[in-house]
């Protein structure tokens, strides 16, 4: 099942949160669904340099909070915050609500799976060797700090005449253990002979759940063996 399903969305609701929190009735859901999308695809365009694995969105009654994940916040803070400013004027402008923009920045974008996607699409756009461009993402991310990573690349890789697929997988990839910390990430990279697709996991370790621990110890059924009754 692990290798069919996307890991972040297998995981959503029990261990990870939802990146849209926000109620709305029926009538309204799909309007602020495509405005969620429009929010997204509009400051993953303009920032493209700023390294921005992901982007929450939190609505209430009266505004829209937008939280940015950034491994480079200063290219979005900009100097004296007048970028921040010129990016909330344009969202206000494209949604016609109140947007607050919050921004937390990413310590260790190594192995962050949607950047290390980038990255590797990045590096086999400007025509480097797709296996050097892999062994190098591999050997970055293992030394910062991860459990495994498995990049997957699929398209005409080395400007072939027929496509196929190429892998590479170091450490651990758990992808069927719901409390492994596995991250995703899935971009395109545009080549001269046509888009590649690049695919990344990466094992972050494992979620500390001591709560969820405790409540399925304390209500684990006894080891003594269960008394039979005869009639």
């Amino acid at each position: 099942m692990g290798q069919k399903v996307n890991p972040v969305g297998f995981r959503t609701g029990i261990f990870i949160g939802w990146k849209s929190r926000w109620y709305a009735s029926k009538k309204e859901f799909g309007e602020l669904l495509l405005e969620d999308f429009k929010i997204r695809k509009f400051i993953k365009e303009k920032f493209k340099s700023a390294a921005i694995p992901k982007v929450e969105i939190e609505r209430t009654r009266d505004e829209v909070k937008v939280i940015l994940f950034s491994a480079r916040p200063g290219v979005i803070i900009g100097r004296k915050g007048q970028e921040v400013e010129r990016l909330q004027a344009e969202l206000q402008a494209l949604v016609g609500r109140r947007i607050n923009i919050k921004i937390e920045e990413v310590s260790r974008p190594e192995i962050q799976a949607q950047l290390v996607a980038e990255d590797i699409a990045e590096q086999l756009a400007k025509r480097s060797s797709f296996r050097r461009t892999m062994k190098r993402s591999t050997d970055q991310t293992m030394e910062a700090g991860a459990k495994g990573i498995k990049i997957q690349l699929a398209g005409r890789l080395g400007g072939s005449e027929m496509a196929r697929r190429e892998k590479q997988i170091a450490g651990a990839m758990p992808l069927s253990t719901l409390r492994a910390k596995i991250d995703y990430g899935f971009t395109e990279a545009s080549t001269p002979q046509g888009n590649i697709g690049v695919q990344v996991w990466i094992n972050q370790g494992m979620y500390e759940d001591d709560a969820n621990g405790d409540d399925a110890q304390a209500g684990q059924t006894s080891k003594k063996p269960k008394r039979t009754y005869k009639r």
